[in-house]
């Protein structure tokens, strides 16, 4: 089976991490988290290479989706969010960018359910919704390459902020403990800002969840 990997642009005024998950053989991308410029994000992959296969959304706050409508229409390809994120997807209000003087909103083509497994660009994931940061945030864990993409979720020895529209700290705290801490330790965590960590970590380190 051939490996995968995965690649990050670090993106907009926020550095916003916007992943490309990819097989080196095939070089089929699912892009997660267009966080802005979805243009550069699409000719910067094609140029190297890549084919765009699926965008996928973590959750709908404005720093995360900005990109969305120029890369899905570069690319032609479908954008997939948690169900419960319709709320923020489709509401300049809830997903902040009312606040920044750049609204925006965005309909994704397929609202996926908690525990949903999919296979897209030849690669297996499993969807785990963690409320809390947003109503509908959610991870993505790719269970044979051992790593999880966790938008702002879980962070390296933090949580997302849970002070916006739909957020809840007990909430993404329950989420983390609970949905994610059952992950085996050695799951390498990709998060929305900063660095990657690994499940075993944050479960000794971060003060969170302690």
């Amino acid at each position: 089976m051939a490996e995968t990997k995965i690649g990050r642009m670090v993106l907009g005024s926020y550095q916003t991490n916007c992943y490309f998950i990819y097989q080196e053989e095939e070089k089929r991308a699912i892009v997660v988290d267009p966080a802005d410029q979805g243009g550069r994000i699409y000719d910067t992959l094609t140029q190297n290479g890549f084919t765009v296969e699926a965008i996928l959304l973590t959750h709908g706050h404005f720093d995360h989706i900005w990109g969305t409508k120029e890369l899905r229409e570069a690319a032609g390809v479908k954008l997939y969010a948690l169900d419960a994120e319709k709320a923020l997807c489709e509401d300049s209000h809830n997903n902040v960018s009312d606040m920044t003087g750049r609204p925006y909103t965005v309909v994704p083509d397929v609202y996926l359910r908690d525990g949903e497994e999919l296979t897209l660009a030849g690669m297996h994931f499993q969807v785990i919704a963690t409320p809390g940061h947003t109503i509908g945030s959610c991870c993505y864990y790719f269970p044979e390459a051992g790593f999880l993409v966790s938008g702002d979720t879980l962070f390296a020895e933090s949580v997302g902020r849970t002070d916006f529209p739909t957020g809840s700290m007990s909430s993404i705290v329950r989420s983390i403990k609970e949905k994610l801490y059952v992950l085996p330790g050695e799951t390498k965590v990709y998060p929305g800002h900063g660095d990657s960590t690994t499940i075993a970590h944050e479960m000794r380190y971060n003060p969170f969840t302690a």
